[in-house]
């Protein structure tokens, strides 16, 4: 269980709602905080490193602005999926992926500007690591983002 104080729960309710597209983000983030820059820094590392923030970034609609994005999924030895997933996160055009207890256990989403760069990636991933990738594109958007109100 990760322990959030108020400014923890400020911090994160913020940052999903509204994160400030500023040069200093942290310090205008502090500012409307009350806290100092170094501190919204210091209280997000130690919530990434307790599990609590994964990745703190946009969430594109490549559709929207050009691009095509796919799901995929994997079956990993075990003993593998660390190393299998570093290949996949050496990408900046994955966005995150899963470790799932089934058969097909490493699930990630990729979003490139092409179907072309998908099909690179997939095919380099291939390379790597001697396994067969599952590409699923997406056939129907029902959701794009989560966000929690942190009480």
């Amino acid at each position: 269980m990760i322990f959030l104080d108020d400014t923890d729960k400020k911090i994160l309710n913020t940052i999903q709602f509204g994160f400030p597209l500023e040069t200093e983000p942290y310090e205008k983030l502090g500012e409307e905080l009350g806290i100092s820059e170094d501190e919204v820094i210091e209280r997000l590392e130690r919530l990434h490193d307790e599990g609590a923030v994964r990745k703190i970034g946009p969430i594109i609609n490549r559709r929207g602005v050009g691009g095509t994005s796919t799901l995929v999924a994997v079956s990993v030895p075990e003993e593998k999926v660390d190393e299998v997933a570093g290949y996949i996160n050496e990408y900046h055009e994955v966005s995150h992926n899963y470790h799932r207890p089934e058969k097909f256990n490493v699930w990630f989403t990729i979003s490139a500007a092409n179907r072309e760069r998908i099909d690179t990636i997939l095919e380099e991933l291939r390379e790597k690591t001697g396994l067969e990738f599952i590409d699923l594109p997406t056939k129907k958007l029902f959701k794009i983002g989560v966000r929690f109100n942190i009480k």
